[in-house]
Order: C-alpha cells, then sequence, then structure tokens
C-alpha cells in the first residue's frame, strides 16, 4: 500500500508492522518506567512514570493478546536502560523524559502512516482503525506532556 502526500509516493505501515513497531518500545518504556519509579524524586516524572507504566502494559498485553511476539529486551535498549540506572535525580529526569519524548514522537509518527494507509474495506477490520486513532491521540497528548515536563526540569 501507498500514500500520495505533496506529491510524492510514502510507503505505509500495515497492521503487523504496527504492531511488531510498537511492542518493542512498549517493553522499553515499562523497564524504564519501573525505573524512573524508584529513582526519581520529582512529582511530575513520577506521576508520568506512573501513568507510563499502566500504559506500557496495557499496550504489551492488547499486543500479547493478538498475537504479537514478545521478545526479551536485549542490545541497544538493554544498554540504555544500564545507562539509565547509572544517572543520578536530575540528570536522570532529563533523560528518561527525553528518551520518552522521542519514543513517543517514533510512535505518533508510525500511528499516522498506518493510519493514512489503513483501508477499512480493504483489511475488513474496523477495530484496528478505531484502535489505531485511540493509540495516535494517546502518543500525541504524551508528546505534550513530556514537553511540559522537560520544560518544567530546565
Amino acid at each position: 500500500m501507498s500514500t500520495q502526500k505533496n506529491g510524492t509516493v510514502e510507503l505505509t505501515v500495515n497492521e503487523k508492522q504496527l504492531r511488531e513497531g510498537i511492542m518493542p518500545r512498549a517493553q522499553l518504556s515499562k523497564a524504564a518506567c519501573e525505573i524512573a519509579l524508584e529513582k526519581t524524586q520529582n512529582k511530575s516524572v513520577k506521576q508520568f512514570a506512573g501513568w507510563e507504566l499502566m500504559e506500557a502494559t496495557t499496550v504489551i498485553k492488547v499486543l500479547e493478546d493478538v498475537g504479537t511476539k514478545v521478545t526479551p529486551i536485549t542490545g541497544d535498549a538493554r544498554t540504555f536502560l544500564d545507562h539509565l540506572e547509572s544517572l543520578e535525580e536530575k540528570e536522570f529526569d532529563k533523560e528518561y523524559m527525553q528518551a520518552e519524548l522521542s519514543n513517543h514522537e517514533f510512535l505518533r509518527d508510525l500511528a499516522q502512516q498506518f493510519i493514512d494507509g489503513y483501508d477499512e474495506e480493504l483489511t475488513g477490520k474496523q477495530e484496528i482503525g478505531h484502535v489505531s486513532n485511540l493509540a495516535l491521540f494517546a502518543f500525541t497528548e504524551h508528546i505534550g506532556l513530556c514537553k511540559n515536563i522537560i520544560a518544567e526540569l530546565s
């Protein structure tokens, strides 16, 4: 599937690519949130990490239920988590929130690419379109929350 935007053709994301793109990021976010809840003393960061942990846990469960494979966290993700563990409070808060911002920007763009190429008549799956629009909303909202917290930390 492809879409036309501003005279250029962009490849869109299919359902499998969407699910497989979200799963490792949800797993990484869940692990980072668990670290944040232990390390941070900042009220806003702690609140965000709690909400994000709830979201990541739910997303992982939903993706598992629809057959998305859960794989162990390895490589760059493990290195990043180890790095987070090594940081002191203020440095930790800034890097954790910046990582969450980057993660949600990626997820927002992935969801938007899927939605742009989504055709219910072709897929026969109305639910995935609805879930994708809800995810897009949540990812976009979390970008705003992250930006506000980062500004507060500066």
